[in-house]
């Protein structure tokens, strides 16, 4: 049969193991929280590229649509 004082060592121990996988898996979870959010900002970044070279391809092909509009009309020489 096993003493009350072995009983609390083992206790404690477990207790600091515990302790000891929640803080690493903290630390880990921080990581891939922080490298998930790298990631979300790079392709929220690339997305917001992408749209803003898509707006400014539309901006310049509806100019020269206008443009040509314009000259068919004979607003333009």
């Amino acid at each position: 049969m096993m003493s009350g004082k072995n009983f609390q060592g083992l206790k404690e121990q477990a207790e600091g193991a515990a302790k000891d996988a929640a803080n690493t898996l903290g630390e880990a979870t921080q990581d891939a929280v922080n490298q998930i959010t790298d990631a979300s900002q790079k392709a929220i970044d690339k997305a917001s590229k992408t749209a803003q070279d898509g707006v400014e391809k539309a901006t310049g092909q509806a100019a020269e649509a206008m443009s040509g509009l314009g000259k068919k009309c004979g607003f333009k020489k």
